[in-house]
């Protein structure tokens, strides 16, 4: 055997053999669990590529909410490298859609259980810890059950909050009591924490007026670092804001969530926004409104003193003849003209046509780069943006419409559309990104 390895030349071996262990991670990486272990059988080379940490510090474990014995299988597996690989994590991502009983709920929490209590013995890496979409409200988690899930995070969050960056616990839907619970595991040690990005967007049940709580105003008064903040409008209060201003160095973003079904009466004063707009002075602020069209609620939230970047009004669908949406384009949203660049309107305007003051807000909002409307509207109303980006009156990037018609058959409004987008054709391409269509409702 000697002799005939002296044989062996080494332009005869593979050209994997003389592959670089940047490139050879490169390729580990591109590979699912299962190849990954059959490639590591290769040869000591590749076997030892398997622990390269690179490898290992992003992982997603998906749970289903109806399981077939494939996808069970694959969720062990995901979950047995997660133990193995464990000290390498540095971001993980779980996900269980739907669940439909008991018993899938009963396993989860207990996997969970198990995975956390290895990743709080074994790693000292992790940033980022995204849970979503759970809905802890459902008749399906069993009060024992969800019991015993909110101890496991808690516990979790207890040991490796002090160096966790990035906490998204978005469609928890728990109550007050539950949510300052764990949030306040990530400040045990010290009594506040090193959270930069915080998403608390439906962390807590429908119904419920978090911005009466002493407990969440506590809780989140040891938030000393955030750069980005997301949750729903009835969490806001003039105490939170206040202490928010303590994160004023490095607050950059808040995403606020208004729901019709979430209390969103509070009376929030403009000082208090005006405070700490001066003192964080690069903060901009998102509104997503669902199913809230009124102007009577919208003015009442949407106060002059926030600097607004974005706003999103939806109305899923709905259509209410006893409210018009031309008072808030009109005399509303033009407030934030001098900062507003992203418009969203997603609306069932069958009852009325606002067609001359979507036209006059956009060309008004001078830093508008995004707009996209689903809504009843004439054809015309294209070609009227484009006329006016051509001519400088708007500064639009992005353009997306969904044109609504009462009408079963779109070719008349379909021909004009493609003629408008021929006479435009070189700006578009030049400087939109454009979609429009028209869209039956019949």
């Amino acid at each position: 055997m000697d002799e005939e390895s002296e044989l062996i030349q080494p332009q005869d071996q593979s050209c994997w053999a003389f592959l670089p262990d940047l490139c050879l991670c490169r390729v580990f990486w591109w590979l699912g669990d299962r190849d990954r272990s059959r490639a590591a059988l290769v040869c000591r080379k590749w076997n030892q590529m398997m622990y390269s940490a690179e490898l290992w510090r992003y992982r997603t474990i998906t749970f289903s909410g109806r399981p077939s014995r494939v996808h069970a299988s694959e969720v062990e597996s995901a979950v047995w490298y997660v133990k193995k690989f464990g000290r390498y994590l540095e971001h993980l991502e779980v996900k269980f859609m739907n669940p439909y009983n008991a018993v899938l709920t009963k396993k989860f929490q207990v996997t969970m259980r198990g995975l956390l209590s290895c990743l709080s013995k074994s790693n000292n890496r992790l940033k980022s810890l995204s849970i979503q979409y759970l809905e802890l409200d459902r008749l399906v988690w069993r009060n024992s059950i969800r019991s015993s899930f909110i101890s496991s995070l808690s516990f979790f969050l207890k040991k490796m909050g002090k160096r966790l960056d990035y906490l998204n616990l978005k469609g928890a839907r728990l109550t007050v009591e539950q949510g300052c619970q764990i949030l306040d595991s990530l400040s045990y040690v010290r009594n506040e924490n090193v959270i930069s990005e915080l998403n608390i967007e439906d962390y807590f049940s429908h119904h419920l007026a978090v911005y009466n709580s002493p407990q969440f105003k506590k809780t989140m008064s040891t938030f000393h670092n955030l750069v980005s903040l997301n949750l729903n409008y009835n969490c806001i209060s003039d105490e939170l804001l206040e202490n928010l201003c303590e994160n004023a160095s490095t607050l950059r973003t808040i995403n606020i969530k208004c729901h019709v079904h979430d209390p969103h009466g509070q009376v929030i004063w403009g000082m208090s926004w005006a405070k700490l707009a001066r003192q964080a002075t690069n903060l901009k602020v998102n509104f997503f409104f669902e199913r809230i069209m009124k102007y009577e609620r919208l003015a009442r939230i949407l106060l002059q003193e926030i600097p607004i970047r974005s706003i999103s009004l939806r109305s899923c669908y709905f259509s209410d003849p006893d409210y018009s949406m031309r008072p808030t384009l009109i005399d509303l949203l033009p407030t934030f003209r001098h900062t507003l660049q992203k418009l969203t309107c997603e609306f069932n305007n069958n009852h009325e046509s606002l067609d001359d003051e979507l036209h006059l807000l956009i060309i008004s909002c001078r830093k508008l780069f995004y707009f996209k409307i689903w809504a009843f509207l004439d054809v015309s109303f294209v070609e009227r943006i484009l006329k006016s980006q051509k001519e400088r009156q708007c500064a639009l990037r992005v353009f997306k419409a969904r044109i609504y018609t009462n009408r079963y058959e779109t070719n008349e409004e379909d021909k004009t559309l493609q003629e408008i987008y021929r006479k435009y054709r070189k700006l578009i391409e030049s400087e939109l990104s454009y979609f429009v269509i028209v869209y039956s409702v019949m």
